[in-house]
């Protein structure tokens, strides 16, 4: 395990793992665990494999960051064909077990505390159409809501709360897109960044502040 660098006065750690889902593939993953007992946790998931993301990318390793300021565990990962992972690219169908197979890891991980799932645009999306009574909510940033098709995205009618945050000037998918959508949602509200786009850049901590009130909501603070 390497030492991690979070929040000056938490200590905490993070670790490489593999993740193995159910059809076989291997992925590339790391967990975060704080060294108190975690009040939350949640799966982390990167954008467009064929555009250049991967768990490093900015708003995930933001969020990654964020963790152990919010005593949180974590895990983030590549989906299938990314980095080390094996697999390749399925247009937001098998990328489904990808998550799956973290929430597996993370639930064993964390036990017992509120789980977030959620990323960045192709992640966030994906990461809607999966269909586990483990999610206790959903942290979407920028996202684009046809990665899968809505009517495929089981948080649709969930009864868990869904943040979706907007960039105000977003190329892709902008509050006058996605704010008329998610009125037919279960539970789903939104935060708009202003001057911000799809990629928030020099706008993440706006980001970071929306994902905390967010997990306060879920799992206030002792």
């Amino acid at each position: 395990m390497a030492e991690f660098c979070g929040a000056p006065n938490v200590a905490a750690m993070t670790e490489a793992i593999t993740l193995t889902t159910s059809d076989g593939e291997e992925l590339q993953a790391e967990l975060f665990m704080p060294e108190a007992a975690p009040r939350a946790a949640m799966v982390i998931c990167h954008p467009h494999p064929q555009h250049g993301g991967d768990m490093y990318t900015p708003v995930p390793a933001a969020l990654f960051r964020a963790l152990g300021d919010l005593g949180m565990a974590g895990v983030r990962f590549n989906f299938r064909g990314v980095g080390r992972s094996t697999g390749t690219h399925d247009h937001g169908k098998a990328e489904r077990l990808d998550v799956a197979a973290a929430i597996d890891a993370l639930a064993a991980a964390a036990p017992g505390v509120p789980l977030v799932a959620g990323g960045w645009s192709f992640g966030a999306d994906v990461s809607l159409a999966v269909d586990d009574d483990r999610i206790d909510g959903w942290f979407l940033a920028a996202a684009v809501l046809r990665v899968v098709d809505p009517a495929e995205m089981s948080a649709r009618t969930s009864e868990a709360p869904k943040r979706f945050v907007i960039g105000e000037v977003d190329q892709f998918a902008s509050p006058d897109i996605i704010e008329p959508q998610l009125e037919s949602w279960t539970n789903a509200t939104s935060v708009t960044i202003g001057g911000a786009d799809h990629f928030f850049g020099g706008l993440m901590a706006p980001v970071v502040d929306a994902f905390g009130d967010f997990v306060n909501e879920i799992a206030p603070p002792l």
